[in-house]
């Protein structure tokens, strides 16, 4: 097992300074699985829920959380991120047939008036979100969930591929004025970070430190990839931060 000892939320929902979004309520359970944020855009209720599901029983967790958050997804909910799990046969790329586990999850969506809004715009494309190196298979474990009846408000909706990370990221663009779009998308490394000597002295030290404190045998290079990369986005926050500061006090 890994030693990195730092805590990391699970989920969060970030929204553009541009989106008029005034939030009504926010609620996160503590172990960082999802978080779900309340409010109104345009003069329209909206909640966005944000899920990361375990890698044991994935469609089983899903399930309940909606049950159990079901009297929260009032007024047009998009249920977005990381389900753990395909949802149908055509999101795997080796077509294996969902368990009674996803089955039974579907069958919940279903009840609840809830559908896959990419599966619904592209009922018989296969493009994938993941790609699980130890296999060597693709499968689309994130998704995109709205109610039936906001299908209309719905304009577009695409999966932008990543080449810095083994997840891929959805874009869902709404009809109103302005075009709001909700994203559902993995943290990238921006290139142009790598410019500033600072940032690439942070880096050096967050590597050597990492290594040192997970040079391990009994470590699995999935578990050290996955924790490699929250210590990439230390840095990057590190560098959001200076640019507020800076931001700040150069008003």
């Amino acid at each position: 097992s890994c030693k990195w000892h730092q805590k990391w939320a699970g989920v969060a929902i970030l929204i553009s300074d541009k989106t008029n979004f005034k939030a009504r309520a926010v609620k996160r359970d503590k172990e960082g699985h999802y978080i779900i944020a309340k409010g109104l855009v345009q003069q329209e209720n909206i909640t966005i829920l944000n899920i990361h599901a375990h890698n044991t029983r994935a469609p089983k967790f899903v399930k309940q959380l909606l049950i159990d958050l079901r009297n929260e997804m009032d007024g047009n909910p998009i249920i977005v991120r990381d389900f753990n799990t395909p949802l149908t046969a055509l999101d795997r790329s080796s077509r294996q047939k969902v368990n009674k586990e996803t089955m039974d999850l579907n069958y919940t969506l279903e009840q609840m008036d809830l559908t896959d809004i990419y599966r619904t715009f592209h009922p018989t494309t296969a493009k994938y979100t993941f790609y699980w190196i130890a296999h060597g298979t693709f499968s689309k474990i994130d998704h995109m969930i709205g109610h039936k009846t906001s299908l209309n408000k719905f304009k577009k909706i695409k999966i932008i591929s990543s080449t810095l990370s083994e997840y891929s990221g959805i874009k869902l663009e709404i009809n109103s004025k302005r075009n709001l779009q909700i994203h559902a998308n993995t943290w990238k490394l921006n290139n142009l970070l790598l410019n500033e000597h600072w940032i690439k002295n942070k880096i050096k030290m967050e590597i050597k430190k990492f290594f040192e404190l997970n040079d391990s045998s009994n470590t699995t290079y999935q578990t050290f990839w996955d924790t490699a990369k929250n210590a990439k986005r230390k840095v990057h926050s590190l560098k959001c931060l200076h640019q507020k500061i800076w931001k700040s006090t150069n008003r």
